[in-house]
């Protein structure tokens, strides 16, 4: 038997001249498979495989969960604050922590910054509107204005071929 036949005889088979085999595990093809290869496992089936063997803390640890992140919440751009004091009553002049004044500032409010945020960032869309507003106000005008002046104009050309001067 030849190695072609053995292969196909595993579950082998060709497409444009790719010997594919499908995984033991999951079934979906792969491709480029040595002609002697008697089954295979994907990629995906492995790495499920390998992450079974491991414990939920070490998963933790090395992909990182929500809930064994610990530490002070910083908001974004409290480097740039002028004055930034965190959970833990650290205190930061833009990013630089102060720690002769720990403890003696109030915590930043982080709700208080984010309504101030969303605030600015509506009252910012509502004058950018008013701009475009503005601006499409002026271009109507504009072409209001043109096409009365492109009547006039024609008037005028109607009024001097049928000779009627202004008196």
């Amino acid at each position: 038997m030849t190695q072609e036949e053995t292969f196909k005889k595993n579950g082998g088979y060709f497409i444009d001249g790719v010997a594919y085999m499908d995984c033991r595990e999951t079934g979906e093809p792969v491709p480029n498979v040595s002609l002697t290869a008697a089954s295979v496992m994907s990629s995906n089936a492995t790495l499920n495989r390998c992450l079974s063997l491991m414990s939920d803390e070490e998963r933790n640890r090395l992909f990182g969960s929500s809930s064994t992140k610990k530490g002070p919440k910083k908001p974004r751009g409290w480097r740039w604050m002028n004055e930034f004091v965190d959970a833990d009553g650290n205190v930061f002049h833009k990013g630089e922590e102060q720690p002769d004044l720990k403890g003696t500032r109030p915590v930043t409010d982080l709700y208080a910054l984010k309504m101030e945020r969303k605030a600015k960032k509506i009252t910012n869309a509502k004058k950018e509107k008013r701009k475009l507003l503005a601006r499409a106000k002026k271009q109507k005008a504009a072409k209001r204005a043109k096409k009365l002046n492109a009547k006039e104009a024609l008037q005028k050309q109607k009024d001097f071929m049928n000779h009627k001067g202004n008196k």
